[in-house]
């Protein structure tokens, strides 16, 4: 008997452990805030972008050294395992990301409710309704974006994104400087919205600071869905489109 009830109170603590790690993964007990970091991670195909180096070659055989990548991340919004959404508010969701400077590549975004999330969404430049509410409305992301020289003028609208350097060819055989760019048009204004699953639910407590890595693949900007050769004139509705390819979650960590 004395054997049969060491048995059973080991089986009872074991059954309360497992409900209270159960009970740790209910959302119904996740409260307070915490902090979600996002990680951008600019790589060239399957290698990570180094500026000034030279890439491999693109589908239409043009070799790229990429000197400058800068885009502006907007709009924030995180949806939960339950289906509901947390949106990051507008006025503090403008970010430049900038490959040069280190600090801009990982975003600290605080006050995020407590849950699980599955899911990230996020805008590629100046959404058009914050536009139209003119400089003003902007004033300090607006200083922001003139010094990293996205927006060049407040009539001619933001850069959301900028990638520069130079590239050779078959028929280009000395270096020949390239741009590629994304911004308003006279015919469309051209912010684009991503939608990203996440490959592992980011677990934000007021303890546990999870961190989303994404990577973007700046080759897909001119070698996506279409293919652009820097050879003619870019087109800026085409690099648009190619976003949809561009950015990806390589994992999270929840630590």
């Amino acid at each position: 008997m004395k054997l049969f009830f060491t048995k059973t109170m080991v089986i009872l603590a074991i059954g309360l452990l497992l409900a209270s790690c159960s009970s740790d993964d209910d959302n119904t007990n996740i409260t307070g805030t915490g902090t979600l970091g996002v990680e951008f991670d600019n790589a060239f195909g399957s290698n990570d972008l180094i500026l000034n180096a030279a890439n491999t070659a693109t589908s239409n055989g043009e070799v790229l050294k990429v000197s400058n990548v800068k885009y502006i991340v907007s709009n924030i919004v995180l949806t939960k395992d339950d289906g509901a959404t947390f949106t990051y508010p507008k006025g503090e969701s403008y970010f430049i990301i900038d490959e040069s400077d280190e600090t801009s590549l990982v975003l600290d975004l605080e006050d995020v409710p407590a849950a699980n999330y599955v899911k990230i969404k996020f805008g590629i430049g100046v959404d058009e309704a914050n536009y139209n509410l003119g400089q003003t409305a902007q004033s300090a992301f607006a200083l922001q974006a003139q010094s990293a020289g996205l927006l060049p003028s407040w009539e001619e609208g933001y850069k959301f994104l900028d990638v520069e350097g130079t590239f050779t060819a078959s028929n280009y055989p000395e270096a020949t400087p390239f741009l590629i760019m994304i911004g308003k048009t006279p015919a469309n204004y051209n912010y684009k919205e991503i939608t990203l699953n996440l490959p592992t639910k980011a677990l934000v407590r007021t303890n546990i600071a999870p961190e989303i890595h994404i990577v973007a693949d700046v080759s897909k900007l001119i070698d996506g869905m279409n293919k652009i050769s820097l050879t003619n004139a870019v087109n800026i509705g085409l690099v648009t489109q190619n976003l949809d390819g561009v950015f990806s979650v390589a994992h999270v960590h929840n630590d």
